[in-house]
């Protein structure tokens, strides 16, 4: 054949774009199996170039469920929260989602999460229960994942100047402890039987003495799934003895959730998303909170996008810094990429020596632990490749 002449498409290719683009073609046959895909993409995406708008999902929850149900099961759970945001956009399913089989019905996810707080205040009493179980599944998850790095990285307050003979486990030092035992090696075995342990010795830590964390976040809209991960994280960090820690959330009004902290559910519904934003006045709120400047750790979590007045923010930032408060500023807390900011005012507060960036939910704990340890926040984002705001006006790349 020649190189000019384009090559037949694969049977399979050939199938695929016939399910992209909705397209009739008798020469392509389609099994039971992709006629019912064809049919959930259509009753979302029925305007595709060639698609026959035969199908929809109409306003019937039976019906939508039916779909929920299809696009679960014929698509990976990643592609089944695309399609969800989509009909959500497109089909104004909100509305739906106050109708307790429907959300049942629902592929979790921390988006999820944020509409169902953004939507508790419509909902009726019988989807309030429903849209607790969805939001409990979802922190149970969310748990799960993220405890056990997040108690090890803050309970990081490890000092390992001192040495230990009887350690924990998970303060044993390896290389030192092989080192020590090296004698003991036992051919038979392969492997090294230690007569004694070294480890490091954790510091006991008198309540008084223990350093104070805040997380201080913006709940407006364009903040949603850092609220979310927010207060699983604040909820995580109280439960650990080494940390006090205060969850404070805000828009233009202000919400102290640290007592409800023993709940991540009940914080989650005691949030309210959406409202303008008045970043001075809550941190003024935190800053007369604060009971040790040199044992606090302020994680201011926002856009930047400040309604409030500017000026003063800034000289409140630069009034903690002055006093001993580790002030970070995250622009996200979030899977979502790079998020929309004031980069004016984050360059300023780069300059005042506050690090700025956006951070993952999986690089969290160590950033907790970096700041637990008064460790330099810029060289460690540096380490882990996380672009940070350098000075007045530098855009996140």
């Amino acid at each position: 054949m020649p190189e000019d002449q384009p090559k037949p498409a694969s049977k399979e290719s050939a199938r695929r774009w016939r399910l992209a683009l909705g397209e009739q073609d008798d020469e392509i046959s389609l099994d039971q199996r992709d006629i019912r895909i064809g049919a959930a993409l259509d009753a979302l995406y029925g305007d595709r170039p060639s698609a026959k708008r035969s199908a929809g999902l109409g306003g019937s929850a039976p019906k939508v469920s039916k779909w929920l149900g299809d696009i679960r099961e014929y698509f990976p759970a990643s592609v089944v929260q695309v399609i969800q945001k989509d009909a959500f956009e497109r089909l104004g399913l909100k509305q739906m989602m106050l109708q307790p089989e429907f959300l049942a019905g629902l592929e979790a996810d921390v988006h999820l999460v944020a509409d169902l707080i953004s939507l508790r205040s419509v909902m009726p009493e019988k989807t309030i229960d429903t849209a607790r179980e969805v939001v409990a599944k979802v922190v149970a998850e969310l748990i799960e994942r993220l405890e056990r790095k997040t108690a090890e990285a803050v309970r990081g307050a490890v000092d390992r100047s001192k040495r230990t003979f009887n350690p924990r486990f998970s303060d044993i030092d390896w290389p030192r402890t092989i080192q020590a035992n090296l004698r003991h090696y036992q051919q038979a075995h392969k492997t090294i039987v230690p007569e004694k342990l070294i480890g490091f010795q954790r510091k006991q830590r008198r309540l008084v003495d223990l350093d104070e964390v805040t997380l201080c976040v913006d709940q407006s809209g364009s903040m949603a799934t850092s609220v979310v991960y927010s207060s699983i994280f604040a909820a995580v960090m109280a439960s650990l003895p080494v940390v006090k820690t205060k969850l404070v959330c805000f828009d233009t009004s202000i919400v102290d959730l640290t007592e409800d902290l023993a709940d991540p559910v009940q914080v989650l519904f005691g949030v309210q998303l959406g409202g303008g934003t008045d970043i001075n006045k809550a941190v003024a709120y935190c800053q007369e909170r604060i009971e040790a400047p040199a044992k606090s750790h302020l994680v201011l979590i926002t856009d930047l996008c400040e309604g409030g007045d500017t000026d003063a923010l800034i000289a409140r930032i630069a009034e903690l810094v002055g006093d001993g408060v580790n002030v970070i500023t995250l622009l996200a807390l979030s899977d979502d990429g790079h998020p929309y900011y004031d980069a004016e005012l984050a360059g300023i507060f780069a300059s005042m020596g506050v690090p700025v960036f956006a951070c993952t939910p999986n690089e969290f704990p160590d950033l907790m632990a970096t700041a637990l340890r008064r460790d330099d926040v810029w060289a460690w984002a540096a380490n882990n490749e996380i672009k940070t705001v350098r000075a007045k006006g530098e855009q996140l790349s």
